[in-house]
Formats: C-alpha cells, sequence, structure tokens
C-alpha cells in the first residue's frame, strides 16, 4: 500500500492471500449477466435484493420477486416493497461511483420501509444494540458521539483503495473488511447489514467491472447465515475492544461465493 489505511486492518492480508481460492481469477472471469435478464429487469440484482433481506428475516421467495419484478405479477405491497427498495439501491449503485454521499444516497433508497424519513441517510444519534432473538444484548456498536469519526476514516480509506492498483486477491480482502467494519460501526438506525453487503460488491464493481454484480454473495451468506453471524461476533462483544485478528472466517466468505 502506497498509502497507510486509518480503520481496514491489512494485518491478515498474507494470511488471506496464502488460503483464498486458487481459481478466483478463472471463477471471476467466468462470470455473466443471465439469460433471464433484460434492459428493464437484472436476475442477480433481484438474487442481491432477495437474499441480503432474507438474511434480515424477510419471509420473501426469489421465485415470487421474479414474477413480481420482470413479469409484473402483482403481490400484496408488503411482501415486495422493502426487496423494491433494496432493488433500486443497488440498481443506484451501478452507474454512480464509491462514496460518502452516494453511500447516504442508497441508505435513503434502501431504508423507506425501514426507518422514518428524517433517518434516512443519517447517522445515528443513539446508542446501538446487537440482540439475539431472546433479548440477550451480542454486541454494543461504536459510541454515538464518534459514529461520525469512525465513518469518515472508513470513507477515506475507500477513497485511498479506489486509487490504488490491488490484486484481485486484494481486492476480495478490503472488500470483505469494509463489510466488516461497516457492520460493526452501524451507523445507521436500521438498514446497516443490506448496506455493508451492497457496499461490499459495489467496491468490488468498482476495481473489477461490473462483473462483480453477478457475484451471488448475498445468496451465500444466507445459505450459510448462521455462521455468517458466528463469524462476525467472532471480533468481539464491544466496538471498543474488536479484534480484528479474528477477522479471517469472515474474510473467506466472499471468496467462497464465487460459483455460487
Amino acid at each position: 500500500m502506497k498509502q497507510k489505511l486509518t480503520i481496514l486492518s491489512s494485518a491478515l492480508l498474507e494470511q488471506f492471500e496464502l488460503l483464498v481460492r486458487n481459481d478466483l481469477q478463472i471463477e471471476f472471469d467466468k462470470l455473466k449477466e443471465a439469460e433471464l435478464s433484460s434492459d428493464t429487469f437484472s436476475f442477480y440484482t433481484s438474487v442481491s435484493s432477495v437474499y441480503s433481506s432474507k438474511i434480515e428475516g424477510e419471509d420473501i421467495e426469489l421465485d415470487s420477486y421474479i414474477k413480481h419484478k420482470k413479469f409484473g405479477i402483482e403481490f400484496l405491497p408488503d411482501y415486495t416493497k422493502k426487496i423494491d427498495y433494496l432493488y433500486s439501491a443497488y440498481t443506484f449503485a451501478k452507474t454512480n461511483t464509491l462514496n460518502k454521499e452516494n453511500i447516504e444516497e442508497v441508505h435513503k433508497l434502501l431504508s423507506k420501509h425501514l426507518v422514518a424519513m428524517h433517518q434516512q441517510g443519517k447517522i445515528r444519534t443513539q446508542n446501538m444494540y446487537v440482540t439475539t432473538p431472546d433479548g440477550k444484548i451480542e454486541y454494543v456498536a461504536v459510541s454515538p458521539f464518534e459514529v461520525k469519526g469512525e465513518l469518515e476514516k472508513l470513507f477515506e480509506d475507500i477513497e485511498i483503495l479506489l486509487e490504488e492498483e490491488l490484486s484481485i486477491q486484494e481486492v476480495f480482502y478490503f472488500a470483505s473488511m469494509i463489510h466488516l467494519v461497516f457492520v460493526k460501526i452501524h451507523p445507521w438506525n436500521d438498514g446497516n447489514g443490506r448496506s455493508a453487503r451492497l457496499i461490499e460488491k459495489w467496491f468490488l464493481a468498482q476495481k473489477l467491472g461490473d462483473k462483480a454484480w453477478f457475484i451471488q454473495s448475498e445468496k451465500h451468506y444466507y445459505q450459510h447465515h448462521q455462521t455468517y453471524y458466528k463469524n462476525i461476533r467472532l471480533l468481539g462483544l464491544e466496538y471498543p475492544t474488536l479484534d480484528y485478528l479474528k477477522a479471517l472466517p469472515f474474510l473467506e466468505m466472499l471468496s467462497n461465493s464465487i460459483g455460487q
């Protein structure tokens, strides 16, 4: 790295490069748009939107959503609306640069059915806890007084990485690390996971080209969602004491989603 990163750790990069699949470039080059896609409909954007939403507990099936999105078959609005908003956020990201302002815009789009209008695209001002289904606290996010500063560090690191020449292994490593750090900062009142998974893929696309949008990472995370959350939790209970040296199991998941 020509410039030093502030918040994104590169401590595991060498180890990651040794462990990452040898056929990563080959499998990436094989990616192509689905035959079902058209000028007005993207199959893989539907996959991303549906499975990222299912990770968050939304009751939606890919087949039903494709019928709704491509063929205009009507379902109850509550069944499709949140996924429609996330679909629009992915669509926006495809034609816009990954930066602070556009990340805020993406949150405005995907959170229309999640938070009040005045909270859309705005960082939280309250404490944030992640809880288990039975109400136990499993993670305490960064203090609301520090959210803006931590997020600015992340945006600055992303800007540095977008200007650097990186190998495909480095791109996948930092895309996963961006995903993880964003989730741990937890800057929004809701929509953090959806945003992080979108930003991860957005970074891949900015560095590797549009084929990155065909990676079914959200589907892979959903199919292994217990492992996905376990690997996120490995770093620790509270933001100030997170140990990113324990992040390798999470960092490997994105590259393993290629070819799914």
